[in-house]
């Protein structure tokens, strides 16, 4: 059986000595013709975006080349390069990108967007087609504030200890098409709820649907935007290898996928932002408090064929125990900043 693709997209964030937001990824980016790297709202992002990939031992070495490729061209601008989701230092509001679509989404959306220099990462996973992705994205909307909590790397802003694992989740809620996707019933109520955003003006066009697990626009794929993006590859490998399971156990079901109260849900994705891995998580079935070591291995559980017949298990146990060990990237900016430490040498991309 020819299990699912995958492909990542990492925002990564181009900072001045200081930290503070850095205008060059037009510079950076035409360094680079031949790697794969786009422009993003601010003009402080950049954006990498792996080859499709089958397996997680080749994610991981076209992420980390990347990466590195990347961070090599942003020091020759002048850069850092950091693996971060919100700027530690400087000012809010940046300069937009000078594209059309992006200087249009500034002017109908004000300093939403001019404050919206913020890094994700964004798992596509292979599916057959629209309405299998629709009944993919009610089965993984219980998990994604797990998924918020395992992956959380945003914890300082703009000089400041949030308070928060994940402020960029914070920051996202702002849009009117950001967090979970409503339960939905078909590729038809997709499509007018889509048509409604558009209709309405809270949404340019499609892409501008930001839930947290949609179905791509352009690809056939179901792409899930829920984390931060990453401190590390490992990291990242992690929470796609488990992206790409929970898609394989929904379409295994073949159900439409249980229903999740959505006052419980945001409870859910506001304690993951809090939180992240140092406390306790929701179990948003239930409503019932949990460890949220104990709420990983429900997931671990829950996905386990599928991360063996990937022969990813041992990947996604050691990846899970060395993140409740050694910290997430948030937990580890949180202990750099209240240490006194430098948060932008510990989140720097290495060339």
């Amino acid at each position: 059986m020819k299990h699912p693709s995958i492909g990542v997209e990492e925002e990564l964030l181009l900072v001045s000595a200081t930290g503070k937001p850095l205008p060059r990824s037009q510079a950076v980016v035409d360094d680079l013709p031949d790697l794969d790297v786009t422009l993003e709202l601010t003009r402080a992002q950049v954006e990498i975006n792996s080859p499709v990939c089958n397996s997680a031992a080749e994610l991981h070495r076209h992420l980390t080349s990347m990466r590195k490729e990347l961070a090599g061209a942003a020091h020759s601008e002048g850069a850092r390069l950091l693996a971060i989701a919100v700027p530690p230092a400087g000012k809010a509001a940046q300069l937009v990108t000078k594209k059309p679509r992006y200087r249009e989404l500034a002017e109908r959306f004000g300093l939403l967007a001019r404050e919206q220099g913020i890094c994700g990462c964004h798992v596509h996973v292979d599916v057959p087609d629209k309405e299998a992705a629709v009944r993919v994205s009610n089965h993984l909307r219980p998990w994604l504030p797990t998924l918020l909590a395992l992956t959380a790397n945003s914890p300082i802003y703009l000089g400041q200890d949030t308070g928060f694992a994940s402020w960029r989740w914070l920051m996202w809620s702002r849009w009117p098409s950001a967090g979970p996707p409503p339960y939905l019933e078909s590729v038809e109520h997709y499509e007018a709820l889509v048509a409604m955003h558009v209709a309405v003006g809270t949404a340019m066009d499609e892409q501008m649907i930001y839930w947290d697990v949609r179905p791509s626009s352009h690809l056939p794929t179901i792409e899930l935007r829920v984390s931060d993006v990453p401190l590390t590859v490992d990291e990242t490998v992690l929470l796609a290898t488990l992206c790409r399971a929970l898609v394989m156990t929904a379409l295994d079901d073949g159900g439409l996928g249980p229903t999740v109260q959505p006052e419980i849900l945001r409870a859910g994705y506001w304690l993951a932002a809090r939180d992240g891995l140092t406390d306790a998580a929701v179990d948003v079935m239930t409503g019932e408090l949990l460890p949220v070591a104990d709420l990983l291995t429900k997931l671990t559980q829950y996905v386990a064929p599928a991360l063996q017949e990937l022969g990813e298990a041992d990947l996604v146990t050691e990846g899970i125990a060395r993140a409740l060990t050694d910290g997430n990237g948030a937990i580890r900016q949180q202990q750099m900043f209240r240490g006194g430490g430098d948060v932008v040498a510990l989140t720097e991309v290495e060339s």
